[in-house]
Order: C-alpha cells, then structure tokens, then sequence
C-alpha cells in the first residue's frame, strides 16, 4: 500500500508500505473531479499538480489527519498508479480491506 505523508515544511512524499507494515492511516472517501483537475500519481512523482484543483482535497486530508494525530493518509487518484494496470487492479480488489482499516475516514 502507498500512503501519502504531508510533512511540516508542505512538501506531500508517497510512501510505500509492504502490507505486514502498514502504520495507521486516514482515508479519503472517493469524489472526483474532471481528470484535468485531478492530482495524479504520475502529478506527484513528477513533482507537479499543486496548481490543480484537486490539489485542495490532498491538503483537505493532510491537515485533517495530523489534527487527527496521523502522519499519513490515502487518497485513491493520486495512491495508485492507474497508468499500471496490474497495480490498479491489485488497488481495487484491495480497496474494501483499505478503507476497512483506515483509522478515520473523510469526506470532501
């Protein structure tokens, strides 16, 4: 599972986890925008997509999850590379367990 972390200096980093190490997480619960407006996975490893508007909803779950007291989080459109579509079938047979076990749930 790859979770997003929003340090304290607003730089957002992808981290991957093996499934036996996952730490406790929040979750954003799916709404989605035009996918010109959407931050992407590939937006995030390239370093670009904070002038999108979907960039509001990432900051949206960062700030709410440390008020929560958690260090990171997941948000489906910009956590899992749909370009790679074994990764994204894995993303979606595993969703259900994901938002299962997410410590807090938010919605935008």
């Amino acid at each position: 599972m790859r979770l997003l972390r929003y340090s304290d200096t607003g730089d957002l980093s992808l981290i991957q986890f093996d499934d036996e190490a996952i730490p406790t997480y929040a979750i954003l619960s799916p709404t989605w925008g035009a996918d010109t407006e959407e931050v992407t996975f590939k937006d995030l490893t390239n370093g670009t997509g904070k002038d999108k508007p979907g960039y509001k909803k990432i900051r949206f779950c960062a700030e709410q999850a440390s008020r929560d007291g958690l260090e990171y989080f997941w948000i489906d459109t910009c956590c899992i590379d749909k370009e790679n579509q074994a990764e994204h079938s894995l993303a979606i047979a595993s969703m259900a367990l994901w938002y299962r076990n997410a410590k807090h749930c938010y919605v935008y």
